[in-house]
Parts: C-alpha cells; structure tokens; sequence
C-alpha cells in the first residue's frame, strides 16, 4: 500500500455490497482517523446494475440513490463503464477487492476467477462469496500468501459473526476435531412455520414475502447452500480441501407435516443441521434433517438465527449463536474484514 490508501473494486451490487456501501458512508472520517488511511471505492462491477470506475472515489450516495430510483446507475454519467466485470478489475488500478458476486454452487465460478486475477494483478482480497472457500480455498489461500497478500472470507457462513477469526486469534494451540451447525436461515424458517401448523406451501411463500427465500429457494431448500457453508468450515478449520458436491446433502423439502408431528410426540424438533468431521484420515461432511430434543440448545435456534458448535482437542466444544441477524450483519462481516487487513498491514 503507497499513500496510506485503500483503493476498493467492489465486484457485485446486491443488498450486502450496498449496506457495505452505507457503512463505509457513515464511518469514513472515523476510518481515516483511527487507521491512517483514506478508504474509497473506485470501481464496481455490476451484473445488472452496469460499472462504474472513478480513480478519485465513486460518488456512493449517488450510486445507491440511482440503484434504489431506477435498478441500475447511472448510464450517461462520466465514470459510467460499459465493461466486463474481468475488464474492470483490470483497469481500475485498486488496490482492494471485494468479491461480492452472486454464488455459483456447482464450480464457484465466476468469483475464483475474479480473485485469481487480482492475485495477479497485486490486490487484496475480501469475500463475502462462499464459492471460493468451499471450491479452492487452499490454492487460493497459498496463492495469496505466495504473494504477500491478505485474503480474507469472514462473512461467508454466518454474516458478520466471527468464526474463522474466532478460531484463529482466541483458540491458539486448539486443533479442531469437529463442528455441527444450524446455518441456513432459510430452511430453519420454514420448519418453524410448519411447528406452527402451516402447510410446507405456505411456509415458503411466507418465506419469500419477508425476504428470507429467494424467487427460487432450491438452493436452500435442497441444501446446496449448508453443503458449501460445511465444505468452507471444513477447508477452513480443519484443512481439507472437500467441494460442496461432496457434501452427503438432504434438504427439506420432503418434511411433511406429519413428520413434524412425530417429532414432537419424541419432544423434539426437525432442523437441518451440518456437520463436519475427519473419519479414517478423510474429511467428511453431513447436511440433513434431523430430531434435536427440546432440551438441546440447538431446538431453541429460531427463525434466521444461527448456530455454530465446534469441538477441539484442548477447549472442548464452543458454542456461537447469531441471533436474527438483518442485512446489516452481513455488511459488517465485509466491514470487519476490511479493519482485520488494515490492521495486518
């Protein structure tokens, strides 16, 4: 870093990217004053929303402002782009990306490639893709170290709730021997409904209109998105170098009714629960619906929360819940990346 700058290409301009984007309005005096360094964005990428590249700081209120009247920026404005994404990370001259794109759960693409190239090209790296972690996290973490550069990922199991760096910084001289997990708010909502009594049907729909399910939830209904976040923590915590695609996965869309009903009879609850662990030498991960007693910590995990049990050698199992987390809380896991490598620098 020259200048005491930081230079960020933002690649993807979703919920979390803009309220990143917010955060970085709200605390830039207090950013520069505390750390030295002058923050700006000064390139984005956008899938739908088009790119814009100004090297003296992209104009934030004004790009959210365009994004929330019309969908997209602004067209006809002087650092509008009308370039591919691999274009702008090129000739944006940052210093810094954020990969925010949207996740692709069969390859992780295109994001490992987004990430390859600013090794390249001599950036950081900040992700809130899971894709990377859970598809190439070890030739992308020694690839970045090979370089002297930082890459860092703490957003992608559990929004801005610290794990990796839970692990990293306050468990030294612990090897991890297992984890389980509640991960996924999607799927975690819908069981809940139907506890209430609500059709599978209606729970998605009522899903859909908080906003917890997309247009289309296979991937959390099927349990796409639990098998990357398990692969990550695998490939993380433990080492391993397991996809998704080798994640022994089962979702929920088979729960009926009447399968709740039997839990409860058992004084349980049906959750969708993680697992990693290494058996005879070979890393090994589980996503499926299982009976949690009523008595269990995991059974009171309600609505979008989270929960993240990890076992070690030395410490024993830990518990980390994230309790209804919003928009905000992803946001601030990107944010918090951004101070962890300020700090490293």
């Amino acid at each position: 870093m020259h200048n005491k700058e930081i230079n960020i290409c933002l690649v993807g301009f979703g919920n979390a990217a803009q309220e990143f984007c917010r955060i970085l309005i709200t605390k830039n005096l207090e950013l520069k004053e505390s750390t030295g360094y002058d923050i700006k964005v000064t390139a984005i990428a956008g899938r739908s929303k088009g790119s814009i590249i100004n090297a003296k700081g992209i104009n934030l209120e004004k790009a959210l402002i365009d994004v929330k009247n019309t969908g997209s920026f602004d067209s006809s404005a002087e650092d509008a782009a009308t370039m591919e994404t691999l274009q702008v990370i090129h000739q944006c001259n940052a210093n810094l990306l954020v990969e925010l794109s949207t996740l692709s759960i069969y390859d992780g693409e295109p994001a490992i490639t987004h990430i390859e190239n600013a090794f390249e090209l001599g950036m950081h790296v900040i992700t809130g893709n899971k894709g990377p972690i859970a598809f190439k996290y070890q030739k992308l973490r020694d690839n970045s170290k090979k370089r002297g550069l930082q890459f860092l990922y703490e957003t992608t199991v559990m929004d801005g709730t610290p794990i990796f760096n839970f692990v990293k910084y306050t468990l030294p001289g612990c090897k991890v021997l297992s984890f389980k997990g509640i991960l996924n708010s999607t799927t975690n909502f819908v069981l809940e409904q139907m506890e209430s009594g609500n059709s599978y049907e209606d729970s998605i729909k009522e899903a859909k209109r908080r906003g917890f399910a997309e247009e289309d939830p296979s991937m959390d209904i099927d349990g796409w998105d639990a098998a990357a976040k398990t692969a990550a923590l695998l490939n993380v915590l433990m080492d391993t170098n397991i996809k998704p695609t080798q994640i022994d996965r089962s979702g929920i869309a088979h729960i009926t009714l009447e399968e709740i009903e039997k839990a409860k009879e058992k004084q349980c609850k049906i959750k969708l629960l993680c697992e990693g662990y290494i058996e005879d030498n070979v890393a090994k991960g589980r996503v499926q619906p299982v009976y949690i007693n009523y008595k269990d910590t995991f059974s009171n995990i309600d609505a979008t929360s989270s929960i993240l049990a990890i076992t070690t050698d030395l410490m024993g199992e830990i518990q980390v819940i994230e309790k209804n987390p919003e928009i905000q809380q992803t946001a601030y896991g990107i944010y918090s990346d951004l101070l962890t490598l300020i700090k490293n620098l």
